[in-house]
């Protein structure tokens, strides 16, 4: 397994540690052909990226795709804030952006104290005491990730069911149906073997991504190395791996609307 590329790294824009530079030089060190620089979505209260920081980051990134010559792809890990599917990433920023990732985060400012109660706290407390959340927590959860899917063109699904609780195969029927990848994500084990076999079941197609912090773990496939080799999900359905790249629908969309 040879990974193609990395969707999913973080920056000083965010969260993370290391320079968009860093990342890249990083990503052309370990081989790949191209990375994505995804920060936190707008609506992050404490590691958002800002609308003020687009310029700065589209300078940057040109930039070091000059200097590195490999495909630097400008993302964003936008928040998933309600039920009802909405995102922070709006049709309105969408000129700005080449790759489109959605996730579950623990402060985002959601829609309502309803999404809030149900993405956040009911799912944050089953993590922190763990215990199995409720029959309608867990519905509110898949059914946010599944009309998020539906209602925007989205990439990449992160890191599902890290910290939140979701019907992992539910989610992963609707993502095939709708073009949407699962990420692998080699930070944190997310989902165990059996549930990404079962997810592989539906012909969901996978992305392995780091969700590098630092420009140390860009790159990174140990963790998708074990649980793809436990759940037995076979390397043709991981479409950034051994020269291949995805078909991502935010791309076709864009075409296509804008």
């Amino acid at each position: 397994m040879i990974l193609t590329a990395d969707y999913h790294t973080h920056t000083h824009y965010s969260d993370g540690k290391s320079t968009i530079y860093e990342n890249v030089k990083a990503a052309k060190e370990m081989g790949l052909q191209q990375i994505a620089i995804t920060d936190h979505g707008f609506n992050h209260m404490f590691f958002g990226l800002r609308r003020r920081n687009l310029p700065s980051v589209k300078a940057e990134i040109a930039e070091a795709q000059k200097i590195f010559g490999i495909k630097v792809l400008l993302g964003m890990e936008s928040n998933l804030i309600s039920i009802k599917g909405k995102v922070d990433l709006r049709p309105t920023d969408y000129e700005h952006f080449d790759i489109f990732l959605c996730g579950i985060h623990e402060a985002p400012i959601f829609s309502s104290p309803k999404d809030a109660f149900y993405l956040f706290f009911k799912n944050i407390l089953a993590t922190k005491f763990k215990y199995t959340p409720s029959k309608n927590v867990i519905k509110h959860t898949t059914n946010a990730y599944i009309n998020a899917v539906k209602n925007n063109p989205i990439d990449v699904l992160t890191h599902i069911n890290f910290r939140n609780f979701c019907d992992v195969v539910e989610v992963a029927k609707c993502c095939a149906d709708y073009g949407t990848y699962m990420e692998i994500n080699t930070k944190k084990y997310h989902v165990t073997a059996e549930q990404l076999n079962a997810m592989a079941q539906t012909g969901v197609r996978f992305v392995i991504c780091s969700d590098a912090h630092t420009y140390d773990r860009v790159g990174d496939t140990k963790i998708a190395e074990d649980i793809v080799e436990r759940a037995g999900v076979p390397l043709s359905q991981i479409d950034n791996i051994d020269g291949r790249f995805p078909n991502f629908r935010f791309t076709e969309y864009k075409l296509r609307n804008l």
